[in-house]
């Protein structure tokens, strides 16, 4: 297998990831934001596993496809395009450019909130309800980027 076949394949594994990572994440979101998430429930996590599991699967999913698309498949992209691949804040800005993210700037706060939500624990209960409720709201972003990325690759790769 030559490395152009390589890639090829790559970026459609990728792709296949992506598309279920992203199903996985809207039927988390729906479940843990069918209703209003309220204090009370943050309060009450020690004792409603039920809760708990819903908030640890959308918190690990939605990190997981800020991730896979950002550091995996973003670099397949842009090699793909032809265009340089560097660090993450580069690679970013040339998304950004080219229309498959919004903004850059919002990606990297997005980031940030989510090594805070997986990799610090919070524990005051207005804040990690804040960032929950922030999470939620960074969904439609994920999912707007995953859907570009998507496209471009599956045009591309039609093309080929």
């Amino acid at each position: 297998m030559n490395t152009s076949t390589a890639r090829v394949e790559r970026l459609r594994f990728l792709s296949r990831v992506v598309e279920r990572e992203l199903t996985h994440l809207h039927t988390t979101d729906g479940r843990l934001f069918a209703q209003p998430l309220t204090l009370q429930q943050v309060l009450t996590l020690n004792n409603n596993h039920d809760l708990a599991e819903r908030i640890e699967a959308f918190v690990s999913r939605l990190g997981r496809l800020q991730d896979t698309l950002g550091d995996k498949l973003l670099p397949q992209l842009l090699y793909l395009v032809a265009e340089p691949v560097g660090a993450v804040v580069d690679n970013l800005d040339r998304a950004e450019r080219l229309g498959w993210i919004t903004s850059s700037d919002q990606w990297l706060s997005a980031r940030r909130l989510r090594n805070q939500m997986v990799h610090e624990y919070i524990e005051d209960p207005e804040i990690f309800l804040d960032a929950l409720q922030a999470g939620h709201d960074l969904v439609p972003l994920m999912t707007h980027a995953a859907h570009n990325m998507l496209a471009e690759i599956h045009g591309r790769l039609e093309k080929a």
